[in-house]
C-alpha cells in the first residue's frame, strides 16, 4: 500500500508552499513582464487558435474563442505539469539525496505551480465571458469541484511519470509527442458534434475529456457539469492517484541512486 497518504501531504504543507513560491518566481526571472506572463502566454496561444479556425478556415461558431479558451486553460494546466513533472526527480538530484527529503513534493510542486497559473488566466476567461454577454451563474460553483478532480487525476499521473522517468528516460521524449496527439483527440479546438457520430465513441475513452466537458459547461453553455460524467471521471482519478501513488513508491529507494 501507498505510504504517501494525505495526511503527508499536510505535514509537508510548508515546504510544498515555498517551493510552489521558488518555482514561480524561477519561471519569470529575469523577463520585464514578470507575473504578466502567465495572461499572455495563454493569451496568445488562444489568439493563434482562434485566427487559425475562425478566420483562415472559417470554422463558423458562435463566441468560439470562449469554448476554445474554457478547454484550453485546463489543458495547458494538464499537459505542462505533466512534461514538468515527469523530468522533476531528475531535476532535484541535489535534494532527492538528503537524508528525509520527501521526493513526492517535487512531482506535486510542479503541478500546484501549474495550478496556480491556471487560477491567474481565469480572469482573462471571465473577460471574454462577460465581453461576449455569456450569462454565468450557478454553475460557476461547481469550478473548484471540477478543478479539485483535474488536480488529483494530474497528481497520479505526475506521480506516476517522474518516478517511471527516473529509470526510463525515453518516456519524457514520448510523452510531448503522446499529448500532443492526445491534445488533437480532445474536442478542445472544436465542439464535440464536429466528430463523425461513428467516431463519437472514442471521446468516451478520453480520460480527460469529460474534465474538459466539465470547464465548457461552466464557462460557455451555463450549465451545470453532468453529474453521471463527473463522478465518473472522479472515480477514475482516484484510481489513477492510487496507480500513481504505488509506482511511485515502488521506484522510490532507487531515486538517489539514480539521478
Amino acid at each position: 500500500m501507498y505510504s504517501f497518504q494525505l495526511q503527508e501531504l499536510y505535514r509537508y504543507r510548508s515546504l510544498i508552499w515555498n517551493l510552489v513560491v521558488r518555482e514561480l518566481k524561477a519561471r519569470y526571472r529575469g523577463s520585464m513582464l514578470g507575473f504578466l506572463w502567465s495572461f499572455l502566454n495563454p493569451l496568445l496561444l488562444i489568439s493563434v487558435y482562434t485566427l487559425v479556425f475562425s478566420v483562415y478556415l472559417r470554422f463558423n461558431m458562435e463566441n468560439y474563442v470562449v469554448h476554445l479558451m474554457s478547454g484550453l486553460l485546463p489543458w495547458i494546466w494538464f499537459s505542462s505539469s505533466l512534461l514538468e513533472a515527469s523530468g522533476s526527480i531528475l531535476a532535484g538530484g541535489s535534494l532527492i539525496k538528503k537524508i528525509l527529503f520527501p521526493a513526492e513534493v517535487l512531482p506535486l510542486v510542479v503541478v500546484m505551480s501549474n495550478a496556480i497559473n491556471f487560477l491567474l488566466s481565469l480572469p482573462i476567461l471571465l473577460l471574454f465571458v462577460f465581453f461576449f454577454d455569456i450569462p454565468i451563474g450557478m454553475s460557476l460553483l461547481s469550478l473548484p469541484l471540477v478543478m479539485f478532480v483535474q488536480l488529483i487525476f494530474t497528481v497520479g499521473l505526475a506521480f506516476m511519470f517522474s518516478a517511471l522517468c527516473v529509470h526510463y528516460r525515453d518516456i519524457q521524449h514520448l510523452l510531448g509527442n503522446f499529448l500532443t496527439l492526445w491534445f488533437f483527440a480532445t474536442p478542445i479546438i472544436y465542439p464535440l458534434k464536429q466528430i463523425p457520430e461513428k467516431f463519437q465513441f472514442t471521446v468516451h475513452l478520453n480520460p480527460i475529456a469529460p474534465l474538459i466537458f466539465a470547464y465548457q459547461d461552466i464557462f460557455y453553455y451555463n450549465r451545470l457539469p453532468s453529474v453521471p460524467q463527473l463522478s465518473m471521471v472522479a472515480v477514475m482519478a482516484l484510481l489513477v492517484y492510487t496507480m500513481g501513488s504505488m509506482v511511485f513508491d515502488k521506484y522510490r529507494g532507487t531515486f538517489a541512486e539514480e539521478v
